[in-house]
């Protein structure tokens, strides 16, 4: 029986991979559940999957949660320190899928205790992408991608000397937008931005989506993890959001990944490697199909894209100044403090103050340093004007 534990069980992510965990009860063991403020939710949870643990981020709401699973043997904690308390238990397989830089200290846990880590956390590549392999390394653990892209590219990779690729082509569904004449974007409401044309996703990653924040970082998780240059890494609109990644190598042929927008095909994929077990999820039908469109991302549209170029070439805390950034001007979005083009202005803006201080071209030693510039980052996003 395997021991697993999931980090963001009640979002998308985390319940996905409990719908799957449901199927074959008798196989796992459950550590560790974590979630945020849908108590109900992780009670449910809990009380069907009974973990040693469950734990919510947030510990004003640790009485509701002990209530709901009293007269049960579930320890109930609260707080970041209890996330990261429970991630330091044993366990063979760890999802990641806490949205957010509260991720990144979880995911350093779980491999150095030479677990499996599932990584749907971007955020612990795009920041800390360096730290997290090199911990992982040292210690034995095995980090599989789990976001649908970098799921895609690694099955497409099985077997191929990453020397041979030539590049790596990652879709993109264009989010809500798509469709949008340029002029109408500096208009769209924070509404209009959340309701994604192909994947059921929480709030601020469909809002990511739309303004492409999304597939830059995945532009950026993808240099990290495949260590492969950024040259190498482009990105299409590819509206039906069915193949989710393209390898070209340097013999001129591809690999495409292509299945249906189910975020439970890469959830599968890492549950079980390095076999594949039978998924009930959706078959696609060619003959209905019809036609797979794909488009130019066209970077002036879309400065994400940009900004995320940089990024790469850049490297040291650079990614970390970017999803601090990415994240202010996003919660600035969401309550109308700024507009939807403003979120790429901050975030540009951001970076260029904090590399003229000089606070990014550093190597990160640790996650105290990855930290101290994702603070400091905050900080500035929170107070500039556009």
């Amino acid at each position: 029986m395997r021991r697993i534990s999931i980090f963001g069980a009640t979002g998308s992510i985390g319940q996905n991979t409990l719908d799957l965990v449901r199927r074959d009860k008798k196989s796992y063991k459950i550590v560790a559940l974590t979630g945020g403020r849908n108590i109900a939710q992780l009670v449910r949870d809990a009380r069907e999957f009974h973990p040693d643990v469950v734990v919510t981020a947030f510990p004003e709401l640790l009485p509701a949660l002990k209530e709901g699973v009293s007269g049960l043997k579930i320890e109930a904690a609260a707080g970041g320190l209890a996330i990261c308390e429970a991630a330091d238990r044993p366990a063979d397989w760890i999802m990641s899928a806490i949205v957010g830089i509260a991720g990144l200290a979880p995911s350093l846990n779980a491999v150095r205790q030479g677990a499996t880590l599932a990584l749907a956390n971007k955020e612990s590549l795009v920041t800390a992408g360096p730290l997290l392999l090199a911990q992982a390394a040292e210690h034995g653990a095995v980090v599989l991608p789990v976001d649908s892209e970098h799921s895609a590219v690694f099955q497409a990779l099985l077997g191929e000397d990453i020397a041979s690729v030539e590049r790596i082509i990652i879709t993109a569904s264009g989010g809500a937008f798509r469709d949008w004449p340029q002029a109408d974007l500096a208009h769209a409401t924070p509404a209009q931005a959340q309701t994604h044309p192909n994947w059921l996703m929480g709030r601020r990653i469909t809002i990511d989506s739309a303004s492409m924040f999304n597939k830059a970082m995945e532009l950026i998780e993808t240099k990290e993890f495949f260590c492969i240059d950024e040259a190498k890494i482009e990105t299409i609109i590819h509206p039906e959001s069915l193949i989710h990644a393209i390898v070209g190598f340097n013999d001129g042929g591809m690999m495409a990944h292509v299945g249906a927008p189910d975020m439970r095909h890469a959830i599968g994929f890492a549950l079980n490697h390095p076999k594949r077990q039978h998924l009930d999820v959706a078959r696609l039908d060619f003959t209905t199909i019809g036609q797979f469109r794909f488009f130019a991302a066209d970077e002036a549209r879309y400065p994400a894209l940009r900004l995320a170029r940089e990024v790469m070439c850049k490297g040291h805390l650079w990614g970390a100044a970017f999803n601090a950034a990415k994240e202010v001007a996003l919660d600035r979005f969401i309550v109308s403090d700024i507009g939807f083009l403003d979120m790429a202005q901050v975030v540009e803006a951001v970076l260029r103050e904090l590399d003229h201080v000089g606070d990014l071209n550093t190597v990160s030693r640790d996650l105290q340093d990855i930290l101290q510039v994702d603070q400091a980052t905050r900080e500035l996003a929170r107070t500039l004007d556009v």
